[in-house]
């Protein structure tokens, strides 16, 4: 594990293989274990892992609860650590990839993202808001219940691994400030969302769905392809929302695909 200073904050990160740049992000209530196997397995590309402001153990700093923080911080990974790569992210590790691309094109060679949205509607800005609420405790019985919940309702497949990946998700959370901090963020696409930026993109963009995912299904995918100037669609089959604990070999498979199509 390596922990640069970058910014304000001290940034958790694992690397791994040779060749080309590849940056990691995970999404919410995780860390950059989550790209364990991809890691272990795409040993042609050099894989880094890092944790989101306030998980794991990258420190939290002075969170203003912005996606412009959580985009920057990645940039300034981008910056620093990896040089300009392909990034790929996972739910709200997709959108702030794609905000970096955005704003940071000549960092962002492609974006790969997988579970994401664009776009909060008000039923999803009431689920960030509850949870936020929660997570002023996160060692209460409330917290750890809603968040077991939430990762039932991630899982299709992977039922069995219920409490590992809850225990997983609950150390990364830590005392739930950088949690919160993310949570605001993604509430915040309520009021003002990504999606007319995309059409300023550049690069290519892979819009990455499973099957059975009820928090991003194809109607989020779909914004996102439809504000894209040059994007592509995949579907993994036989996973939810959690894709990479219900199918992470078909992950695998669909990065591989899709970092070496370009490359």
């Amino acid at each position: 594990m390596n922990i640069p200073r970058i910014g304000d904050i001290d940034v958790a990160y694992t690397e791994a293989g040779t060749g080309e740049s590849v940056v990691m992000v995970h999404g919410l209530a995780e860390d950059r274990h989550t790209w364990s196997n991809q890691q272990a397995a795409l040993g042609d590309f050099h894989t880094f892992a890092y944790d989101l402001r306030g998980h794991g153990d990258t420190t939290v700093g002075a969170a203003d609860a912005t996606l412009a923080q959580l985009g920057g911080d990645l940039v300034g990974f981008l910056e620093q650590v990896s040089g300009p790569a392909i990034v790929v992210g996972f739910s709200l590790g997709g959108t702030v990839a794609l905000w970096a691309a955005t704003h940071r094109p000549d960092l962002v060679r492609q974006a790969v993202v997988l579970g994401t949205s664009s776009v909060v509607g008000r039923t999803a800005a009431g689920f960030y808001q509850a949870r936020i609420e929660m997570a002023a405790d996160t060692a209460s019985p409330e917290f750890a219940a809603a968040l077991r919940d939430d990762t039932a309702a991630g899982l299709a497949v992977a039922t069995e691994q219920l409490d590992r990946v809850v225990a997983a998700r609950l150390a990364a959370v830590g005392d739930g400030v950088g949690y919160c901090n993310a949570a605001k963020a993604m509430a915040g696409l309520h009021q003002d969302p990504l999606t007319p930026s995309l059409a300023t993109l550049s690069a290519h963009v892979d819009v990455v769905g499973a099957a059975h995912d009820t928090f991003c299904p194809l109607k989020a995918a779909q914004i996102i392809l439809d504000a894209l100037p040059d994007g592509h669609y995949h579907e993994i089959s036989d996973a939810g929302h959690l894709v990479n604990i219900d199918n992470p070999r078909g992950v695998t498979e669909v990065l591989r695909v899709t970092l070496n199509e370009r490359n």
